[in-house]
């Protein structure tokens, strides 16, 4: 087939169309490749284009250097990357490759000008495929029929591939949330596959895997595949805890998908103990911002609710955060609410600022107080009047108390 669409027309900049040309005189082959071409093929404007080309690294710098072109970034030319950049625009292209030796994590590759054979050595079909400057798709593996059919499939044999580089289990899974129109709907060969690979994710950094898995939970099918995670045995190879409260995540899933909950909000539906967080963080390498919200949600999860009245709903969770020294307090709250399913409460409170409290120790003094004790002393009580009045008395109200104490 041949593709013509706005996205597709989008992507030719004066910067593409000089790329183009430059490998077009000298007779090197060059295409879109993977991710963009699947974007494109659903009608996506694909955030990252990535190039692939029958010419190696070193004529392809060749080629540039004649042209006068910069090139950036030459970490990745031992792989076949070469980042050559025109009209302020990055074009990483990568020479076509054949798997030579893989170790689960890394591959050594040979180059060759056989577009199947680099096809072969990719992840999923629907990464496969490669499309001309004029549209035609070359689509080597049937990826575009399984795009179309919203099926997720490797390519070739399940294992092999997840053999090459076990992160490929986690991606079958982020693209299958993506991809996929219903759950349930893996092939048995697939499902045997990850099952019987699993411990090779003890051997990927646990950077690799946490950018993997908030993916996961950022897509669809998030219950059902947290569900495969376990029932598959992929889960303690990724940090999380053995017997991990799969009911209560599947709850959280439910009541909290309209509201965007952050990833660890989801994971945290997981835990049970302080421990689980601390052995995530170990193996994961997660942000201080996310751990803290983790222990947050396990310990508020329970007692911030247990707090709220019908009169007053917002009450407990206004107060944490005009109590707490956090700046990330009011986040946290929302994140709370959201694990909670209180999407009303939620969206109230994300309509809230933070009230200033009116009065100051200067204002004391001007009143004639100066031990600092007392002035403590009474802000504290000033404040805790301000909070009962829902942060609507003022400041004349509040010092007219002072000597009514």
């Amino acid at each position: 087939m041949r593709l013509q669409s706005d996205e597709f027309n989008a992507l030719f900049t004066d910067g593409l169309k000089t790329l183009a040309n430059i490998f077009a005189n000298e007779r090197h082959e060059l295409r879109i490749a993977g991710g963009a071409v699947r974007d494109l093929l659903s009608g996506k404007q694909p955030h990252d284009v990535d190039f692939a080309t029958t010419a190696t690294p070193d004529q392809m710098k060749d080629m540039f250097l004649k042209q006068g072109v910069r090139l950036i970034n030459n970490k990745g030319e031992k792989h076949g990357t070469v980042t050559a950049r025109i009209n302020d625009q990055n074009f990483e292209i990568t020479t076509l490759r054949v798997d030579v030796q893989t170790d689960g994590r890394h591959a050594e590759v040979e180059f060759t000008t056989d577009w199947e054979t680099d096809a072969e050595r990719r992840d999923l079909t629907i990464n496969s495929m490669f499309l001309g400057f004029d549209g035609t798709l070359y689509d080597y593996f049937n990826g575009y029929e399984d795009l179309k059919n919203h099926c997720v499939k490797f390519v070739g044999d399940s294992s092999q591939r997840i053999q090459e580089d076990y992160l490929r289990i986690l991606r079958y899974l982020r693209f299958y949330g993506r991809i996929s129109k219903r759950s349930g709907a893996h092939t048995s060969g697939t499902l045997d596959a990850i099952k019987e690979n699993a411990s090779g994710l003890r051997g990927i950094s646990g950077e690799r895997i946490w950018v993997e898995l908030k993916k996961i939970l950022e897509g669809n099918h998030v219950n059902h595949l947290m569900q495969i995670i376990y029932e598959l045995g992929v889960a303690p190879h990724v940090g999380l805890p053995k017997g991990g409260n799969l009911e209560e995540f599947a709850k959280v899933c439910e009541r909290s998908h309209r509201m965007s909950p952050k990833p660890m909000t989801l994971l945290t539906a997981l835990f049970s103990n302080t421990d689980h967080v601390q052995n995530l963080d170990l193996r994961l390498k997660i942000s201080k911002e996310e751990k803290n919200l983790a222990l947050f949600l396990l310990q508020q999860r329970r007692e911030l609710t247990a707090e709220r009245t019908d009169a007053a709903p917002l009450k407990p969770f206004k107060d944490y955060v005009v109590d707490s020294r956090e700046p990330d307090a009011h986040k946290k709250i929302s994140e709370l609410l959201k694990y909670q399913g209180e999407e009303q409460l939620f969206r109230e409170m994300e309509g809230w600022t933070l009230p200033r409290f009116p009065v100051s120790g200067h204002d004391l003094r001007r009143m004639g107080i100066s031990s600092g004790k007392d002035i403590g002393r009474i802000l504290q009580e000033l404040r805790e009047h301000w909070k009962e009045s829902g942060y609507q008395a003022s400041k004349e109200e509040l010092l007219n108390r002072v000597g009514h104490e």
